[in-house]
């Protein structure tokens, strides 16, 4: 099964091409890393694979489903964790859970499960009543993690997700990753560390917004 297919898929800023002619094939099941320096188009492509922007030219399909044609369907089966952190820092751990899940369509009782569950297994459980602005860089990065998990997607797309954490850190979050692997998640995943690149099944490098080499590594 094919969990992401970009045909032709293009971004145009102007007069500036942050994404050209890209095509891109993702197996279900598979970790899947863009590799790239900073400016290649990595974040530029994974907006328009999340439909938060939308191409100039090209398509973008998500377990078969055109992503700006049919958004409610790709919503449901897409988690994404971006660069910066995006939640609610007047809420804590697990209000900005509640929250996320009740906006995916989760009653009551599955969202507090699925909130549980998550907290168990990001080492959450003792930040739970903590303020999402006070907690650590690293913890506010597992908490962005969680909420993209909040309604178990098929998918989790995954932009430069360790950027600015220490190397033992990383190493921590890449267990995760892999786990959530293991247990059947399609990841998609930009970076610009080599050493990270090499823990994905398959790779594609990214320069001045084209794929200029795919295999694994």
């Amino acid at each position: 099964m094919i969990a992401i297919e970009a045909r032709g898929l293009t971004k145009k800023f102007g007069n500036f091409t942050a994404v050209d002619n890209l095509n891109l094939t993702v197996e279900a099941g598979v970790a899947f890393g863009l590799l790239g320096p900073n400016g290649a188009g990595k974040t530029t492509t994974i907006r328009m694979i999340t439909g938060l922007i939308k191409p100039t030219a090209g398509y973008v399909r998500v377990y078969g489903h055109d992503v700006m044609a049919e958004r409610e369907k790709v919503i449901k089966n897409i988690g994404y964790m971006p660069q910066k952190f995006g939640l609610y820092e007047d809420l804590t751990v697990e209000e900005n859970l509640m929250l996320f899940g009740r906006l995916y369509g989760l009653n009551k009782g599955e969202v507090q499960q699925r909130s549980n569950e998550l907290m168990e297994f990001l080492d959450l459980k003792i930040f739970r009543s903590r303020l999402a602005g006070k907690l650590s860089g690293g913890t506010k990065q597992r908490l962005s993690l969680a909420v993209a998990l909040i309604h178990d997607p098929l998918l989790l797309i995954l932009d430069e997700p360790t950027a600015g954490v220490d190397p033992p850190i990383r190493r921590q979050f890449w267990e995760i990753f892999r786990d959530l692997n293991r247990r059947g998640k399609t990841i998609l995943i930009t970076t610009h560390y080599m050493d990270e690149a090499e823990n994905c099944d398959k790779l594609a490098l990214m320069s001045a917004g084209r794929i200029i080499a795919e295999g694994s590594p």
